[in-house]
């Protein structure tokens, strides 16, 4: 018998079990991941950017785990001999109404302790000189790093340490009984004092196996991506973000360039027809349907229709998903892309249509449940796992 198991072999949950090994050293820690490999969702498909906090509402727990987060994540780098580097963004206005958003992003950033400058557009062209914009945002300390190699370090410093990183390990059912928490799988039956709910897309369905109410429901979406050729690499320097648009939920597309190489262009956002729907073509009707006849998806799709068609007209059509990146970076052209790997973002929404914009943890008895974990959340890991042990061990 385990003290802690672990569900979910993304970063956040290995995070936790080294945070757990690092505060408790003599506990017996099993981490269950589903998959064959470890990161293989949300993590192995980040573009790997270490996120500044300066997008997040001051005093969420978005904006102080992504600050604290960003230096734990650094140091553990640093510690374990992983790529990572500080290389800056830009976040650039088209327009004047743009610009007028760039200064309650940098009000934002002030109050998260970001350091950020507002910049000309001759400055901005200096950064990223194939860049159109009138003006921009310099966040500095915004950086890339190799999640797939701190996910890989955490795991081999788990089992050098004694502990156990189990995949293949599907979670079917949760027993809580007087002496442990049963946790039935596809590989066995494991009991434990604690229980950590880290997984990610299924995470609401772990939820509900402990005969609770999770607070909201995941629904899956894809970020689709490009990446750009060899030969048109010097179209971006570092990392090129638009200045988002506040009555939209996500950020749109951007360029950004990757620590192993390559510059990634996206993602466009679209509803995934399966919680692992990687492509157009993968449809899971259980999940489909569970998601169209949610009411909290019907009413985000009627308030964000728009937007929305125009995401899946991205989805189908490369011509229109080059002509939004046009907007930043005018030279690029379709011939510059290549397909790139997709990714499924897991977004929390509430049965009024809101998405939820914070990390979610939620406590129950000797269970603790991750139910909420988009972006930044591979930069906040660690702090995150801070949070969720401390809370176990309190």
């Amino acid at each position: 018998m385990a003290q802690v198991i672990v569900i979910g072999g993304g970063i956040v949950g290995l995070a936790v079990a080294t945070e757990w090994a690092n505060q408790k050293p003599k506990d017996k820690i099993l981490l269950l991941e589903k998959e064959q490999t470890l990161a293989f969702h949300q993590t192995g498909r980040n573009s790997g950017v270490i996120h500044s906090g300066i997008y997040y509402k001051p005093g969420s727990l978005k904006a102080s785990t992504c600050r604290r987060g960003k230096k734990l994540l650094e140091s553990y780098c640093d510690v374990n001999k992983i790529a990572w580097e500080q290389c800056g963004k830009v976040i650039v206005a088209l327009d004047e109404a743009e610009e007028g958003r760039l200064e309650g992003l940098v009000e934002r950033g002030k109050a998260n302790g970001v350091a950020c400058e507002r910049i000309s557009g001759s400055r901005l062209r200096s950064l990223e000189p194939h860049v159109k914009g009138q003006a921009a945002l310099h966040v500095s300390e915004t950086g890339i790093c190799d999640y797939l190699g701190v996910c890989q370090a955490m795991a081999k410093n788990l089992r050098s340490g004694g502990h156990q990183v189990q995949t293949g390990a599907r979670v079917t059912d949760l027993y809580d009984r007087s002496d442990c928490i049963v946790v039935t799988t596809t590989v066995g039956h494991f009991g434990a004092d604690w229980v950590i709910n880290c997984a990610g897309l299924h995470s609401d369905k772990v939820v509900e196996m402990a005969d609770l109410r999770p607070e909201a429901k995941i629904v899956p979406f894809r970020g689709e991506y490009f990446e750009l050729t060899p030969e048109s690499h010097s179209l971006c320097q570092n990392l090129i973000y638009p200045t988002p648009d506040p009555s939209f939920p996500f950020l749109g597309v951007h360029l950004t360039r990757m620590i192993r190489g390559g510059v990634e262009c996206g993602p466009n956002a679209v509803l995934a027809f399966a919680r692992e729907g990687y492509t157009n073509l993968t449809v899971d009707l259980g999940d489909l349907v569970e998601t169209l006849t949610y009411p909290g998806f019907l009413r985000l799709a009627a308030k964000h229709w728009r937007p929305g068609w125009e995401e899946m007209v991205r989805s189908f059509s490369k011509k229109a998903f080059v002509q939004a990146l046009q907007r930043l970076v005018p030279d690029l052209r379709e011939e510059h892309l290549v397909s790139a790997e997709a990714g499924v973002r897991a977004q929390a929404l509430r049965r009024d249509g809101s998405l939820v914009d914070d990390f979610v943890i939620q406590r129950s008895g000797r269970m603790i449940h991750v139910v909420n974990a988009p972006s930044p959340a591979a930069t906040a890991s660690l702090a995150i796992a801070e949070i969720v042990v401390a809370s176990a061990l309190s």
